[in-house]
C-alpha cells in the first residue's frame, strides 16, 4: 500500500469532461468520477490508495457537469479553470494546468509523491505536465507514470483529419469511417491549434516532433504502458481500440532518449465505455472499466517503491 504521503491521481484524456474527486468525495449525481474515472477509481480506493481525479473539460473553464454519455452533476467541489484540463487544447497548455493541479494537490493535502495513471491523451498531458514541472523544482515528485490507451505516435482519426490516412484505412468498416468522418469535423470546428490536430502522427512523431522534444523527461521512473486491440482487420491502423492502434499504445517507434523504462500490455478491449455502447461490448470490455486492466495497475502500484535508481 502506498504511502499517505503518495497518492495516485487519474488523468483523463482528449475532450473529456471529468470532475476532481478526492479519496472521500465525488459526485452526487451520475457517475461517481465522471464515465473514463470511476471504475478505476472504485478499485484503487479499495486496494487502499489515496486517489485524486483531475478536472477535465472539453474547452476552457471549470469542469462543473457532464449532461452527456455517462455523465455527472454535483461535483464534490468546482476547481478553478486555471487548475482544470482544457482537454480539447494544445497539449502543452494542457500540462501547465495538470502541472499546477498536482501543485494544488501537495500543498493542499501535504503530498510530497504523485503516481499518475493517465487514459487516452491524458498521458500526454501527462508527460507535458512532467517535463514543466522538472524546471519548476517542485516541492513534490512525480513518481510513475501509467498510461492507458495513450496515442504515444498520434492516433489515426487525428492522421485522417490531416490528410495522412483516407477513409480506406477502415477496411469498409462503416463504424470506424463515421468515428474518423466526426472526429474531423469535431476538430476542424476548434481554436487553433488544438489536440484534435497535435494527436497526429505528424505532430507526435515526425522529425524534430513533440515526442522527440520530450527526450530525458521520463529517465527517472518506470512507464507501464497499456493497449487495447478489441477490433482487427486489414491495414495499417488494425488492431486498434477504436481511436489508438495497438503500435501507437505501445510507443512502438519511440525511442529510448524518450522512454528508456518500459513494460507493455496489451487486453482485448476498446477505448472507453462509449466506444463499448457503440460497438456492442460491455463495459467491462473498456479499458478503464476492465477489471483485469485494475488489477494490473493496482498490482504494479503497489510493487513500485519510487523513482528508478
Amino acid at each position: 500500500m502506498a504511502s499517505s504521503a503518495r497518492a495516485v491521481v487519474i488523468v483523463s484524456g482528449g475532450a473529456a469532461i471529468s470532475p476532481f474527486t478526492t479519496p472521500d468525495h465525488a459526485c452526487g449525481e451520475g457517475m461517481a468520477a465522471g464515465s473514463t474515472d470511476t471504475y478505476l477509481r472504485e478499485r484503487l480506493l479499495a486496494a487502499g490508495f489515496t486517489v485524486y481525479t483531475s478536472p477535465a473539460n472539453a474547452g476552457p473553464g471549470p469542469a462543473i457537469e457532464d449532461t452527456g454519455f455517462a455523465g455527472f452533476t454535483d461535483p464534490p467541489e468546482v476547481l478553478d479553470a486555471a487548475l482544470t484540463v482544457n482537454a480539447v487544447g494544445p497539449i502543452d497548455e494542457a500540462g501547465a494546468h495538470l502541472a499546477r493541479f498536482l501543485g494544488h494537490l501537495a500543498e493542499r493535502f501535504g503530498h510530497d509523491g504523485f503516481d499518475l495513471v493517465a487514459h487516452s491523451m491524458g498521458g500526454l498531458f501527462s508527460r507535458s505536465a512532467i517535463r514543466q514541472l522538472r524546471s519548476a523544482d517542485p516541492a513534490f515528485t512525480v513518481l510513475s507514470l501509467t498510461t492507458i490507451g495513450t496515442p504515444w505516435t498520434g492516433g489515426f482519426t487525428a492522421d485522417f483529419t490531416a490528410g495522412d490516412l483516407t477513409l480506406a484505412a477502415a477496411d469498409g468498416d462503416q463504424r470506424f469511417e463515421q468515428i474518423m468522418l466526426e472526429f474531423a469535423e469535431e476538430t476542424r470546428s476548434l481554436p487553433t491549434p488544438n489536440a484534435g490536430q497535435q494527436v497526429a502522427g505528424r505532430y507526435l512523431a515526425g522529425p524534430g516532433g513533440w515526442n522527440e522534444r520530450q527526450a530525458g523527461v521520463l529517465d527517472d521512473f518506470a512507464v507501464t504502458l497499456i493497449a487495447g486491440d478489441a477490433f482487427h482487420g486489414s491495414g495499417p491502423i488494425w488492431p486498434h481500440d477504436g481511436l489508438v492502434t495497438r503500435a501507437s499504445a505501445l510507443a512502438s517507434g519511440v525511442p529510448t532518449e524518450v522512454l528508456p523504462h518500459r513494460s507493455e500490455h496489451v487486453y482485448p478491449d476498446a477505448h472507453s465505455i462509449f466506444l463499448c455502447d457503440l460497438t456492442g461490448l460491455p463495459w467491462e470490455r473498456a479499458l478503464t472499466w476492465d477489471p483485469d486492466v485494475a488489477d494490473l495497475i493496482i498490482d504494479t502500484l503497489q510493487r513500485r517503491p519510487g523513482p528508478t535508481s
